[in-house]
């Protein structure tokens, strides 16, 4: 029987489980190679051979076309590598620049539902969503997951490919549809509460961060496997397709508990239709909305995973941007419960005023009164004055909300005020303590401040 010896290659290039098994299924067809075990981690793979030992030349040769590259000892990271880090930190921040701009753009004041609404315009709104709060959030973890699922058909058709995506987003369907059922059925107003809310998005957003960290290479996240365990992933990819297809349509399916401000509007006009089969439509609706949009996330992510000379790029740009989404979705969050965010870097201190001051409101029959405006933009003026132990009357007149800017939530008062387009909404309150507190939309993505000092 012929001896049997045992080599490690160092290989670059190799940054998945799906490219993990690409390696070792082209170097089983390598003539004398009776075994292979890649590791993405430690960029090696480690070869059992019989008779003469492959070489490097020839390696490299054979996955000349693939864009891995073989060596006898651990390539260092050179100035191409640099560039090419350099040149998807750029890519990212162009996306990051645009994804703001859209957000600051105030498209989502050209659409607006309420009970009234045909429902075709949920099915617009819902594209709304997909380019904007679910881009962020639904498609931040479509982003972070898909080198997780990549590796359930590393060797297979582009339809295999992208069925992981597109059964998340048959999930996503169905859950939306039955929800709004329910919703509709049940005939009354749910709404989350800001702390779970904030337990939900912060718990998502940890996970995104380190899926995004592991995507950028990171040794201490690749070591958490948070992908999934090998010989799982070679036995799905070895044809038990049915537990691949599970896990992205559940995952789908339990977006449903992903709060954002566009999401919670269609919930609440399926809520108030008091109709099950009007509620699953108007939610159901909503979802093929946001399909576009988050289906382009997941196939071009698949796309470009395939591509070996593309992967390492599209994996730290994508990586980049997830960082981003956690981020961005986390400080949303301080900023609904009122907590110290990334917002407060600009505001610096809270002045010490006095009643007299002349950025103070007047005082009508005991009352001050603040009057303010909010659009889809944000709020004008979005940093405001009052005096403390004295009664408070808030005007707000929407001039154009869509999304999560119709309503607003502060730890000022209890409760949210809810705005209407054209109508103007009117809270009072009274502010026992000097200090400066934050008042935010649903979603904590657009955020003010109420300065009260001592009178």
């Amino acid at each position: 029987m012929p001896e049997t010896r045992e080599h490690v290659y160092f290989v670059q290039g190799m940054h998945c489980a799906a490219c993990e098994l690409t390696v070792e299924r082209r170097l089983l067809e390598v003539e004398g190679i009776i075994a292979t075990d890649a590791s993405t981690r430690k960029g090696q793979v480690l070869v059992e051979y019989e008779g003469k030992r492959p070489s490097v030349v020839a390696l490299n040769r054979l996955f000349a076309q693939d864009g891995y590259v073989f060596c006898e000892c651990p390539l260092e990271t050179g100035a191409g590598e640099r560039k090419d880090l350099l040149i998807a930190v750029a890519i990212a921040l162009l996306v990051i620049a645009g994804f703001v701009a859209l957000e600051k753009s105030g498209l989502s004041a050209l659409l607006n539902v309420n009970a009234a609404t045909s429902w075709p315009a949920f099915f617009l709104f819902g594209l709304l969503a997909g380019i904007s709060s679910c881009a962020a959030f639904t498609g931040g973890l479509i982003l972070s997951l898909s080198k997780q699922w990549a590796q359930t058909s590393s060797s297979e058709g582009a339809l295999a490919r992208f069925e992981p995506h597109i059964l998340f987003n048959v999930g996503r369907l169905a859950s939306y549809g039955l929800l709004g059922a329910l919703l509709g059925a049940l005939g009354s107003k749910l709404q989350l509460s800001p702390v779970f809310s904030f337990a939900i998005v912060v718990g998502v957003s940890f996970l995104m961060g380190a899926l995004g960290l592991q995507m950028l290479g990171v040794k201490a996240f690749q070591r958490l496997s948070i992908s999934m365990p090998k010989n799982l992933t070679r036995y799905i990819a070895q044809g038990a397709r049915s537990s691949g297809r599970l896990v992205p349509l559940i995952v789908g399916a339990l977006t449903i508990f992903l709060p954002c401000g566009f999401t919670i509007t269609a919930q609440s006009v399926a809520l108030l239709s008091a109709n099950a089969l009007t509620g699953g439509l108007i939610l159901f609706l909503f979802a093929l909305g946001t399909a576009p949009g988050l289906l382009a996330i997941g196939l071009s992510s698949a796309t470009l995973l395939r591509n070996p000379r593309l992967s390492t790029q599209f994996s730290r740009v994508a990586g980049l941007v997830v960082l981003f989404f956690a981020l961005s979705n986390v400080n949303a969050q301080l900023n609904a419960v009122g907590l110290p965010s990334l917002n407060d870097i600009h505001l610096g201190k809270p002045g010490i005023a006095s009643a007299v001051a002349d950025d103070l409101p007047p005082i009508v029959q005991g009352k001050q009164i603040l009057s303010m405006e909010a659009s889809a933009f944000g709020y004008q003026p979005k940093h405001l004055k009052v005096r403390a132990g004295i009664p408070v009357r808030w005007e707000i007149k929407d001039v154009g909300t869509s999304g999560c800017t119709n309503a607003i939530i502060s730890e000022l008062f209890e409760g949210q005020i809810d705005l209407t387009p054209g109508k103007t909404a009117v809270r009072e309150f009274i502010p026992r303590r000097p200090g400066r507190f934050k008042f935010s939309c649903w979603m904590g993505m657009v955020t003010g401040t109420i300065e009260v000092v001592s009178s």
